[in-house]
C-alpha cells in the first residue's frame, strides 16, 4: 500500500486555502501536514481562520508557517496564494523540488505549465516533464480561474460532437470568488457590478489553452472564437453563465442534453477519491440551475457542474444553456486535489 503524501497549503487562511482540509480529512492519500500565511505566522490555523471556517480538528492545531521550501516538511504542495505573491513563491517551491498545483494566474499560460480540468486535458499533464529537468524535479501545474472551470466543462462534449466556432458567455459571480474579505457590502447588496478586474481576457485565453492540444514546446490553443462578459453579483457561492455556441455541425438540443448527461472522463475512469460520478448534471427543470439549490449537486458535493435551459437558436448551429459551477471548490481547491489525485495516478508523483 502506497503511503499517504504530506500536503503543504500555500495562502491556506485565504478564502479558497480553507476549502482544502475539508476535501483531504479522510483522504486515502493526501494528509494536511503544513498550512502557510503570511499576517498569521505563529497562530494556531484553527484561531487563523475562524473567521472563515470551522477547520477539522486534525488541522486546527497547526501552526501557520512562513511560505518558505526550507520551513516546510512536505511531499506536495498546493497554493491557493495571490497572483502577485505566487509567481515568486511558487518558483521557489518548484526549484527546491516540490510538485506544485496552483490555483493563481501567475503561471497559467507559460508554454510548459499545464492548465488543467482533469476530466478535459488530462495529456497536457506530459508537460511537467519538460519542467522537472530544468527545477531540479520540481514542477508547476495550474487550474483555471474559477469561471473557467464553469464554462470549460459543458464546451468539450459539445466541440467533441459538434465542433466549435465562437462562444459568447456572460457570467454572474458569487462575492466570494473575490477573496477575503471582498467586495465592501455597501457595493454590492442589492447590486450587480458589470466588471471584474482581467476577468475577461483570462475567460478567454483559459478557455482556448485548456480545449488547445499539445504540440511542439506546448499547447497550440484552440481555434475557437472565446467572448466573455464579467459581472459580480451578490450570491454566496457558485458562478452561473449564460453561454451561447456556434458549433461546425448542427446541433439538436435534446440530442446535446444526452451528450452532456453522458460525459466522464479519466477522473471517472480511474475512480479517482474526488472525482464526481456525473462532472456534468443536466437540470431538466425549466429555471435551473440555481446557486442556491444546486451548487453543491452531485456526489461529491460541489465537484459537479449544472446545465440548464439547454435550448436551439435561430439557426441549426446554434446551442444556448446555463452553467453553474461552485468557485471555491469545483473552481478552486477541489480541482487542485483532482488535478493532484491524476498526477498521483498517473505516476507523476513520488510516493
Amino acid at each position: 500500500m502506497k503511503r499517504r503524501l504530506k500536503v503543504a497549503i500555500l495562502g491556506a487562511t485565504g478564502m479558497a486555502g480553507v476549502e482544502y482540509p475539508d476535501l483531504m480529512e479522510n483522504h486515502p492519500w493526501f494528509k494536511v501536514s503544513a498550512v502557510c500565511g503570511r499576517r498569521s505566522v505563529g497562530k494556531t490555523y484553527g484561531e487563523a481562520v475562524r473567521q472563515l471556517k470551522k477547520v477539522p480538528e486534525s488541522v486546527a492545531e497547526l501552526e501557520v508557517v512562513e511560505a518558505d521550501p526550507k520551513k516546510v516538511d512536505a511531499d506536495l504542495v498546493f497554493s491557493a496564494l495571490p497572483s502577485e505573491s505566487a509567481r515568486e513563491i511558487e518558483a521557489a517551491f518548484a526549484d527546491s523540488g516540490f510538485p506544485v498545483i496552483s490555483e493563481a494566474s501567475a503561471y497559467r499560460m507559460e508554454q510548459d505549465v499545464p492548465l488543467m480540468v482533469p476530466e478535459i486535458n488530462a495529456d497536457h499533464l506530459s508537460l511537467v516533464e519538460k519542467q522537472k529537468s530544468k527545477r531540479g524535479g520540481g514542477f508547476i501545474v495550474t487550474t483555471p480561474n474559477c469561471t473557467t472551470v464553469g464554462l470549460v466543462m459543458p464546451l468539450k462534449p459539445i466541440m467533441d460532437a459538434y465542433g466549435l466556432e465562437k462562444v459568447v458567455v456572460a457570467t454572474y459571480q458569487a462575492v466570494t470568488g473575490a477573496g477575503w474579505p471582498g467586495v465592501p457590502s455597501y457595493s454590492i447588496i442589492g447590486n450587480v457590478i458589470p466588471y471584474i478586474k482581467n476577468e475577461e481576457p483570462k475567460v478567454e485565453a483559459e478557455t482556448r489553452k485548456i480545449l488547445g492540444s499539445l504540440g511542439g514546446d506546448g499547447v497550440n490553443p484552440a481555434n475557437i472564437q472565446v467572448e466573455a462578459s464579467c459581472a459580480r453579483v451578490p450570491t454566496i457561492d457558485g458562478h452561473l453563465e449564460a453561454i451561447y455556441l456556434e458549433t461546425s455541425r448542427p446541433v439538436d438540443p435534446e440530442e446535446a442534453a444526452g451528450v452532456l448527461e453522458e460525459f466522464r472522463g479519466p477522473p471517472q475512469e480511474l475512480k479517482l477519491p474526488t472525482a464526481p460520478e456525473k462532472p456534468i448534471i443536466v437540470a431538466r427543470e425549466e429555471d435551473r440551475p440555481q446557486p442556491r439549490f444546486d451548487v453543491m449537486a452531485g456526489s461529491v458535493p460541489g465537484m459537479s457542474a449544472v446545465v440548464g435551459r439547454i435550448r436551439g437558436g435561430g439557426s441549426p448551429y446554434v446551442l444556448k444553456m446555463f452553467s453553474l459551477s461552485h468557485n471555491r471548490i469545483r473552481g478552486a481547491a477541489g480541482i487542485a486535489v483532482l488535478t493532484a489525485e491524476l498526477l498521483y495516478a498517473q505516476g507523476y508523483l513520488e510516493v
